[in-house]
């Protein structure tokens, strides 16, 4: 929730509200996304795959950090989906292109993924 008077200091109560509101975005998620479902299940497979097969801390950074970006984007565009369905299910040109976006947006970070993990580690294969 955003500061009501100008820009409040945030103390200790304010950094726990913030924390109780991330996770309850990330409990949503979980409940009615079920891409998100599928991708932290990819990530819990794989971030200690990563973490293993990272042969220096930045590379680990990069295996495991890839796949964090895809999970924080999907979050972003699930919520661009529910705002736009809180309008109505009736088409809309301009809300079919938002929600378009937003999985192309995801659909970047995954050949990101791609990319990283092909980069770091097939070299090690040949």
């Amino acid at each position: 929730m955003a500061d009501q008077i100008g820009h409040l200091p945030r103390g200790p109560a304010r950094m726990m509200k913030a924390a109780k509101w991330s996770i309850q975005g990330l409990a949503a998620a979980w409940l009615h996304e079920s891409s998100f479902r599928l991708e932290v299940y990819l990530f819990v497979l794989l971030a200690p795959l990563g973490w293993w097969l990272g042969g220096s801390p930045v590379e680990r950074v990069l295996l495991i950090g890839s796949m964090l970006m895809v999970l924080s984007v999907e979050l972003l565009n699930s919520s661009i989906e529910a705002l736009i369905e809180r309008y109505g299910p009736e088409f809309h040109e301009l809300a079919g292109r938002a929600k378009d976006m937003g999985s192309a947006a995801v659909f970047v970070l995954m050949l990101n993924v791609l990319l990283t993990w092909g980069a770091l580690l097939l070299p090690r294969l040949f």
